[in-house]
């Protein structure tokens, strides 16, 4: 597998480890990823969140860490990277409300490039119009925007994954090994 440069847009209240697992796992297999947040630089950290299944009737949630971005958000050029990744957690609901985080999106999907989006990163999807005709799963909640995104939503289990063209989505972290497997062959084509 030959080192690909991944571009990774998170923010404050991401889930925890649906931006640090893939942030560690791609880097250690040889990727080179940068994580930004608009409004901040390298250097600067986001508030994560650890979203988790306790039997209630939707995810609880607790502190997490703090992830340091390792690149600007200002300037970036997305045609330098060779996929992007989304995390969940409560950063999408936010971040899809930037002009420039749906234009960085759509450029991947314009470009035909590996995307890998887990749990709530679906909102951003759906808020770029990157979803009609497209199969996406994501945390269940998620179910009626990527149908009003014109995608069709993928129910599976939660450690599960499905790939549809230059897509790969989850529904949450216990989908890792899954998710990460598919996103890897995406990025071995």
């Amino acid at each position: 597998m030959s080192g690909k440069k991944i571009l990774m847009i998170t923010g404050d209240f991401t889930e925890d480890y649906e931006t640090m697992v893939p942030f560690q796992a791609l880097q250690a297999v040889g990727h080179t990823v940068h994580a930004v947040c608009p409004d901040k630089k390298a250097g600067d950290t986001v508030a994560t969140a650890i979203h988790d299944f306790e039997g209630d009737q939707t995810y609880t949630e607790k502190p997490g860490h703090r992830f340091a971005l390792n690149a600007d958000f200002d300037g970036l050029d997305p045609a330098k990277y060779d996929a992007l990744v989304v995390p969940g957690g409560r950063a999408p609901e936010y971040l899809r409300l930037n002009k420039d985080v749906q234009n960085l999106v759509r450029h991947f999907f314009e470009t035909n490039k590996p995307v890998a989006a887990i749990c709530h990163g679906a909102q951003l999807l759906a808020a770029a119009g990157v979803l009609e005709g497209r199969k996406c799963s994501a945390y269940p909640a998620c179910q009626p925007e990527v149908e009003l995104a014109g995608g069709t939503f993928a129910g599976i289990e939660v450690d599960q994954a499905v790939t549809d063209a230059n897509l790969v989505t989850a529904p949450a972290w216990p989908a890792h090994p899954a998710w990460l497997a598919q996103f890897f062959q995406l990025l071995d084509q």
